[in-house]
């Protein structure tokens, strides 16, 4: 059996997999995972490949009143796997792979990793430091914006 800790970073790996998928970081998170799970073997590793396309797939595929449902399930079943794959380890080799799973977790989560913005919007990948002086405006997405003095009550300005 798994120790509290081995599980608990299972359990985070799942999530991780799951949270990535769809988002711009996908494509990176699915190679090093697939590669994680296959330990050198090609046919493992595009085994992975498929069953990660398929994880993919059914949560895009999945309408919205089923989207959470769909998640947990993925979930599991990633933290299932991971399980799985440390239990068959012997200690030593186990304790390499949770350094590499570590590490992987660590990758996709850090900040700057996968930013992303909807359209219109602004994806930063470290930090932002935006500064107005002198009666000036600042800002990362600035509209339809006029500066000045505003006009008196009661004037008419055309």
């Amino acid at each position: 059996m798994l120790a509290e800790a081995m599980t608990a970073l299972a359990a985070a790996g799942g999530t991780a997999v799951v949270q990535a998928a769809g988002t711009d970081a996908w494509t990176g998170m699915r190679r090093q995972v697939a590669r994680w799970f296959g330990r050198g073997n090609p046919e493992r590793e595009h085994a992975e490949l498929e069953r990660l396309d398929s994880t993919a797939g059914e949560l895009e595929a999945a309408p919205p009143a089923e989207v959470e449902r769909v998640r947990i399930r993925q979930e599991a079943a990633w933290q299932g796997r991971i399980q799985a794959l440390l239990e068959s380890l012997e200690d030593a080799e186990r304790a390499a792979i949770v350094d590499e799973l570590t590490a992987l977790r660590t990758r996709q989560t850090s900040p700057g990793d996968g930013a992303s913005a909807g359209q219109g919007g602004v994806a930063v990948g470290g930090n932002v430091i935006v500064q107005a002086d002198h009666s000036s405006a600042a800002a990362l997405v600035m509209g339809n914006v006029t500066l000045g003095n505003p006009s008196q009550p009661g004037s008419h300005q055309d």
